[in-house]
């Protein structure tokens, strides 16, 4: 099934919308492209602050440490090219 397109009018105070139009003409896309592509990025973030908000609910300092501790276990070692090592 294709999603279809639905229309949002959304009031800016003029100050906004001259930010958004140099963006966007800066960037070389339409005002709906950038607002379309800031809103998502915005709403990802959101989302992603309520999983990890929601995961850490109750936990301790100790717990959260050591689940982290746990995944990063899970990456293979490997050896660190000398241009990627900080001296």
């Amino acid at each position: 099934m294709k999603n279809k397109a639905s229309v949002l009018t959304l009031r800016v105070p003029r100050a906004l919308k001259e930010r958004i139009e140099k963006i966007a003409d800066r960037e070389g896309v339409s005002i709906n492209q950038l607002a379309l592509y800031a809103l998502t990025k915005e709403m990802q973030e959101i989302e992603s602050s309520d999983f990890f908000r929601t995961y850490i609910k109750g936990k301790s300092k100790d717990e959260i440490k050591r689940d982290f501790d746990a995944v990063l276990a899970k990456i293979p070692k490997k050896r660190v090219p000398k241009w990627d090592k900080i001296e």
